[in-house]
């Protein structure tokens, strides 16, 4: 996912200087603002703030402030950089909660292992999930929250499993792990086969996972992680298991029940501009989509394009082709 880097600055050397700095680094996008349109950048909630105090009429402290303030940017790292070198100065920048404090004029090399260890160390620590190495539920709901500020068109792919935990109590936990791994690979590929450069794949926990995409028309998509999803399962279960098409599990007074072979249901939600104002709204529709989407035996997707969330959704799913 690419890293959106803003400088705050009245002029342009230091952008400049930056993109000449990371030109071999496709993974990092560089943007400026003026103090000014400091909310706007807010919004975006970005990887990483680098503020140049010699560029900007403006008090950097309440500039470090307001940053800080703001709820979704409050992790948001950010790097001072000023020719003012003294020592009580330097410390106030500090204590407003400023991660690095960089001199003027800039040694290049020290500025781009910066940049690049902080992002690091971020990414890092917004790795909830272990397991998987995809961003958890703090990066996934700023990353709606941002689409929905930005009144931008896009489509959130909620994904599950189906009997995911009768799988667990036959074959283990350790085997379960593998076929979660496997999930996030086969919802990853697809996300990146697309164009759309904005896309974001999260691990809410267990066998549930998000995907965003700006590609409102997401069917294609569906298709192909439903087609590889129940081609390369099949790798995680015995033979006699294949061949018989369920699974015997004993429940609480030991009698043997069947389910299903593994399988996958995708439950999507189109956000077109201004059909929804908060987190919350999408999260209770995509319920319903995922309630609806499951219903169906099998490997299955639902997409809701509603511009009315009163309509009742018609309950048909789709299931691969």
């Amino acid at each position: 996912m690419a890293q959106e880097i803003y400088l705050i600055d009245d002029g342009n050397k230091l952008k400049n200087k930056l993109v000449e700095l990371f030109e071999e680094e496709k993974d990092y996008r560089f943007k400026k603002a003026k103090p000014k349109e400091i909310e706007n950048v807010l919004k975006d909630i970005p990887a990483l703030i680098i503020i140049n105090e010699d560029g900007i009429a403006e008090d950097i402290i309440s500039l470090c402030n307001q940053i800080r303030e703001n709820e979704d940017n409050s992790i948001t790292p950010i790097i001072v950089i000023s020719s003012i070198t003294e020592k009580e100065h330097r410390i106030k920048i500090l204590q407003a909660c400023v991660e690095h404090y960089i001199k003027s004029p800039i040694d290049e090399e020290y500025l781009y292992y910066t940049i690049k260890n902080v992002i690091r160390l971020l990414d890092t620590n917004r790795r909830v999930s272990p397991l998987t190495g995809l961003p958890g539920n703090v990066q996934i709901q700023a990353e709606i929250k941002k689409r929905l500020l930005n009144k931008e068109d896009f489509a959130i792919l909620y994904i599950d499993l189906d009997n995911f935990k009768a799988y667990n109590d036959v074959y283990g936990f350790l085997n379960g792990d593998e076929i979660i791994k496997f999930t996030a690979r086969c919802v990853q590929s697809h996300l990146h086969d697309t164009d759309g450069m904005n896309n974001f794949v999260g691990h809410i926990g267990g066998d549930d996972f998000v995907a965003i995409t700006s590609k409102t028309d997401c069917e294609d998509i569906c298709q192909n992680i439903i087609l590889e999803f129940d081609q390369g399962v099949l790798k995680y279960f015995n033979q006699e298991d294949i061949e018989r098409g369920y699974l015997e599990v004993p429940n609480r007074k030991c009698v043997m029940e069947q389910f299903p072979l593994t399988t996958i249901s995708i439950a999507v939600v189109v956000v077109d501009k201004g059909r929804f104002h908060n987190v919350l709204e999408i999260g209770e529709v995509a319920a319903q989509v995922k309630h609806l989407a499951k219903t169906t035996p099998g490997s299955t997707y639902m997409i809701d394009r509603r511009k009315n969330p009163e309509i009742p959704i018609c309950p048909l799913p789709r299931r691969k082709k």
